[in-house]
């Protein structure tokens, strides 16, 4: 039995794994898929002190509360910052670091470093009455729709989880200043078939595995099936 840990990107909470966990399980693995605080049903405690490092703590925390060693961490999109940063604070309890379709920082970097694009969703949320808060991002036509996703009855489903994203989450930079971390085998699923404009992955460096999903971002609910299936290569 494998340990799973599942960690959700921006915007979304723990239920946007709904359709993976139950997958993970048959296969006979333990499966944890927490909301990160401001999401979820943690949404009552979004505020604009709710930043990278409240999330890390998050992660961290329920790694050390639960006693978990061997972790497959994976990481969505904006994950991929928490993930980094778990990892070079617990790097003797983690097996596996999976990027999924995420942000992949070297020490020291923010989201905006990443993926710069970013900077004009703070920028818009200066010029609102709560600056320190990003609104989901808007459903585009397809195949973009929201998040990747073009079916109006996910599309819907999705809606029900989303929550605001805190500013400081995009400013707070990541920690890799462990040399521990960079030992950790790594493998990046890219979602690919649909990027939208003003994204731009970053080469990954070898020796780490690579992995195409014909998908849009959010994967784990447009074809869980598939993600599961590799995701089992790991367990």
């Amino acid at each position: 039995m494998s340990t799973y840990l599942l960690v959700h990107g921006a915007w979304h909470s723990g239920r946007s794994w709904d359709r993976v966990v139950p997958l993970l399980e048959a296969a006979g693995h333990r499966v944890l898929a927490p909301s990160l605080t401001g999401y979820g049903d943690k949404r009552d405690l979004l505020g604009p002190d709710v930043g990278l490092e409240t999330h890390v703590d998050d992660v961290a925390g329920l790694i050390l509360e639960e006693d978990l060693t061997e972790v497959i961490l994976v990481g969505h999109s904006y994950a991929g910052m928490v993930i980094s940063s778990v990892a070079n604070r617990l790097p003797e309890r983690i097996a596996e670091l999976v990027y999924l379709d995420a942000m992949v920082p070297v020490d020291g970097e923010t989201a905006v470093d990443v993926m710069p694009v970013t900077q004009t969703l703070i920028d818009s949320a200066a010029t609102s009455a709560a600056p320190w808060r990003i609104p989901p991002m808007p459903e585009f036509p397809a195949p973009f729709g929201l998040f990747g996703i073009t079916d109006p009855a996910d599309v819907a489903w999705l809606r029900t989880m989303l929550s605001d994203q805190p500013v400081l989450c995009l400013l707070q930079p990541a920690r890799l200043d462990n040399p521990a971390v960079h030992a950790i085998s790594q493998t990046h699923i890219h979602c690919i078939g649909s990027d939208p404009v003003g994204f731009e992955r970053r080469p990954v460096a070898a020796p780490a595995t690579v992995w195409e999903l014909t998908s849009g971002h959010d994967c784990m609910i447009t074809v869980p099936t598939e993600l599961t299936e590799l995701l089992l290569k790991l367990g």
